[in-house]
């Protein structure tokens, strides 16, 4: 029952996170070839990295499933493109479920290979965020991650939620739907809210005057 429904939150964040840079493609006037290789990037690219740092094949070159949920992300996003692109908050909804769910998918897989929790966390961190980074660079912009909107750290919640509801002894969905839930919670309150980590001081360079 937990594996499929790790399965489920997989794929849905696939298909979210696809959605996600899809629409960001969109913005800046990609064709559809770009749009779709934005959309790719940014749902497997966290996995990706996770799996490599695990010693794994990378999860999409040994489940072409992964791959048919993109194409369909794209055809949806072709379909209803007209609400989808229109509606101002679409990029931000879709990449924030994308966000939770691949953090909860980085944290099992982790805890699965045999890691331990904490290294799960990162996992979880770096599955959710990783794809962001891939597809900002690029749409040559400024990552998500390194601005000062809460992103990693949202992740990082999740993955500390998830660790302790294990500890609690929480198990079937209750521990990925809690730790999912806390992710997307806090991107919504970061956002409603104007929460953010504090900026570096600016240092203005004045040895040209």
């Amino acid at each position: 029952m937990e594996l499929s429904f790790i399965r489920l939150i997989d794929y849905i964040g696939t298909f979210a996170f696809a959605i996600s840079g899809l629409r960001m493609a969109a913005i800046k006037h990609y064709d559809w070839f770009g749009a779709f290789v934005v959309g790719l990037v940014t749902a497997v690219g966290g996995g990706t990295l996770r799996d490599l740092f695990l010693g794994q094949t990378p999860f999409w070159m040994t489940d072409g499933s992964y791959l048919v949920c993109t194409g369909l992300a794209f055809l949806f996003a072709v379909v209803f493109r007209k609400q989808l692109f229109e509606f101002n908050n679409t990029f931000f909804v879709f990449d924030t479920i994308g966000l939770g769910l691949f953090v909860v998918v980085g944290f099992q897989k982790t805890v699965d290979a045999g890691y331990s929790q904490w290294l799960a966390i990162i996992m979880g961190t770096i599955t959710g965020a990783a794809g962001g980074v891939i597809r900002d660079v690029l749409l040559a912009q400024v990552p998500l991650i390194f601005r000062k909107e809460i992103y990693a750290l949202a992740c990082v919640v999740g993955g500390l939620v998830y660790w302790l509801c294990n500890i609690i002894g929480f198990g079937g969905v209750i521990s990925p739907t809690a730790a999912a839930l806390s992710v997307i919670l806090t991107r919504f309150i970061a956002m409603k809210y104007n929460i953010g980590l504090p900026l570096l001081t600016k240092y203005e360079d004045k040895s040209e005057e």
